[in-house]
């Protein structure tokens, strides 16, 4: 029993009919092509056993699309076609056509180029600059052909003609764009003009031959060298036992057939060699040169669409990846260098503090030792005026310079206590103050300097005066710091300005505003960087004088502004727009 199932299973294998598809270049399109070739596969389908064969009219890229996706085992083109799709599909050359004109000849496909015969173009020469049609750029016959005469002629081709255009299949609307003045001249297949001549569709005296030439024993006129014809060719799915036995059924047609006969041609016979149409395709090569990188890229693409699409999404990971790198290699790169920086401003600040420590040791060790000293010039100036009095001897001269010497031994000792203050972080001593006066004063420690440097101070009041609480001492330390700046300031300038320092005070009903405004060079950093300790743009400065008169101005509840004279945005008319202004503003409480 298990043999017999085996027999059966067998015998119904071999009953059982394969179907094949036979691709066809339509180029008179695709009812005619059906027409012209069905019979061939109906002779096939009789001579090969338990197969049927079915004709598939296609153009160039169809052809080349079902050949892709398997959906044709066989196809039936001229060599220029099939040696394109072979660098791309592996397909085997079974047999090519004998043409039942031109005494069966094997080489019948070449290149016409037609005109209007009441066309002025009358050689290769006169088509320069010329509209062209053309059925398709990958045509033998329709194109390519041409092109390589053009070539051997010594004309760039692909520059030749002003417009090539492409209509495809069927050939016939060629020659009618001629015929209606569309075209210039159109580029046919060899024999397409005698043809339609002959089926009555157009007259033979209505057109005319460009380098015209009829090979011996042929029919009609071609302008191009001769190629060989169509041939049948299979792909590498079909078993070679099937090749053997259609190439055999090829061999064998007869002259007489009806296939033959419809098929325009008397048999076939074994493949004729290529080397002229792949010195045509090496000669066209050439001329164009290597193919952009691009279209070398898009064709390998299409033809391995699996890697390609692998190598595209890796490139694309790859990328984004690449990416990501980048920048978080630019994150760390900005962390490290704002690390760097903050740790140089940390051992600046370290440098500084350490500065600072040792300043506040020696300010107050001076304090300390000042403070006795200054106590007895204090106790020896009053014990002079006192004995002066007691004495009875009138000198108001030497009474006078005592007098001095004890005021000014005072305000020496207020200065050391407020220092001593500074140092111990002490709660200033508030006092009623006239600011004209602490204004003044700081001027007049400061006059000698001013004269040497031939400065030109003022000191403008504005409004009804009143008095306010404050630290006179420290009051007094931040006017000395603002001019003792202004007069550094102006000592940087080189030209031969008039050197001026204006003082500007304006009582308001709350408050005071003072303005200290010299034409000077201006500043020369941030207002803000400039009030920190121990920023200082001068070369031997400690960077303490803003930062005191900004410690001095907040204990005080007020507010100190610096800035360029032609950028203040103080409501009072400046005398000058080059230079400085501080503004300091004083509560009146």
């Amino acid at each position: 029993m298990a043999l017999c199932h085996s027999s059966v299973s067998i015998a119904g294998e071999a009953l059982k009919e394969h179907q094949f598809r036979v691709g066809v270049l339509a180029n008179h399109g695709v009812l005619q092509a059906k027409q012209r070739w069905q019979p061939m596969m109906d002779y096939l389908s009789e001579q090969v056993p338990n197969s049927h064969f079915e004709v598939v009219p296609v153009d160039f890229n169809g052809m080349r699309s079902q050949l892709l996706s398997h959906d044709l085992q066989f196809i039936i083109t001229n060599p220029g076609q099939y040696l394109h799709l072979s660098n791309h599909f592996p397909l085997s050359w079974l047999a090519t056509m004998k043409s039942r004109k031109h005494q069966g000849s094997t080489f019948t496909i070449g290149a016409t180029i037609i005109v209007r015969a009441d066309s002025p173009i009358r050689t290769l020469r006169d088509l320069r600059g010329r509209n062209v049609v053309a059925s398709d750029p990958q045509a033998l016959g329709g194109y390519q052909a041409a092109m390589g005469l053009l070539y051997k002629m010594g004309f760039l081709s692909e520059e030749f003609f002003g417009q090539v255009r492409f209509l495809g299949f069927p050939l016939e609307p060629l020659v009618y764009q001629v015929r209606d003045g569309n075209a210039d001249a159109a580029i046919v297949p060899f024999c397409t003009l005698e043809e339609m001549i002959e089926t009555g569709l157009v007259n033979q005296a209505d057109y005319r031959v460009i380098h015209p030439n009829t090979p011996a024993g042929y029919d009609c006129e071609v302008s191009t060298t001769l190629y060989p014809n169509w041939s049948f060719a299979a792909a590498d799915t079909v078993p070679p036992q099937l090749t053997m036995a259609i190439t055999r059924a090829l061999f064998d047609l007869p002259a007489d057939h009806v296939a033959a006969i419809t098929a325009d041609t008397l048999g076939w016979t074994a493949p004729i060699s290529q080397l002229k149409v792949i010195e045509l395709f090496k000669e066209l090569q050439l001329q164009r040169g290597s193919p952009p990188l691009y279209q070398t890229v898009h064709k390998w693409m299409a033809k391995n669409k699996e890697w390609g699409g692998a190598l595209l999404l890796i490139f694309i990971i790859s990328t984004i990846y690449h990416l990501w790198l980048e920048y978080k290699f630019r994150q760390k790169s900005e962390f490290l260098l704002n690390t760097e920086r903050q740790l140089k401003d940390k051992a600046l600040q370290l440098e500084r503090l350490q500065s600072a420590a040792i300043l506040g040791e020696i300010g107050a060790g001076l304090a300390h030792e000042l403070n006795q000293p200054i106590a007895a010039i204090t106790q020896y100036s009053e014990g002079a005026m006192l004995q002066l009095e007691r004495l009875g001897q009138d000198n108001p001269e030497l009474y006078d310079v005592l007098g001095k010497i004890n005021a000014q031994s005072i305000r020496a000792g207020a200065v050391v206590h407020r220092i001593r203050g500074l140092l111990k972080r002490r709660q200033a001593k508030a006092e009623s103050l006239n600011i004209v006066l602490v204004v003044k004063e700081a001027l007049a420690l400061l006059r000698r300097e001013l004269d040497r440097a031939q400065i030109h101070s003022h000191v403008n009041v504005h409004g009804e005066s009143f008095e306010l609480m404050g630290d006179s001492v420290g009051l007094s330390q931040m006017w000395v710091n603002l001019v003792k700046n202004s007069l550094d300031a102006l000592d940087l300038c080189g030209d031969n300005r008039v050197r001026q320092l204006w003082i500007d005070i304006y009582y308001q009903p709350h408050e005071i505003k003072v303005l200290v405004i010299d034409n000077g060079e201006g500043l020369l950093g941030q207002a803000s960087e400039l009030m920190a300790s121990f920023a200082s743009t001068k070369d031997e400065g400690l960077g303490l004088g803003l930062a005191i008169c900004k410690d001095v101005v907040t204990r005080h509840h007020g507010s100190i502004q610096i800035e360029n004279c032609q950028d203040c945005s103080s409501e009072v008319i400046l005398p000058w727009q080059q230079g400085c202004v501080v503004t300091v503003v004083l509560p009146k409480g």
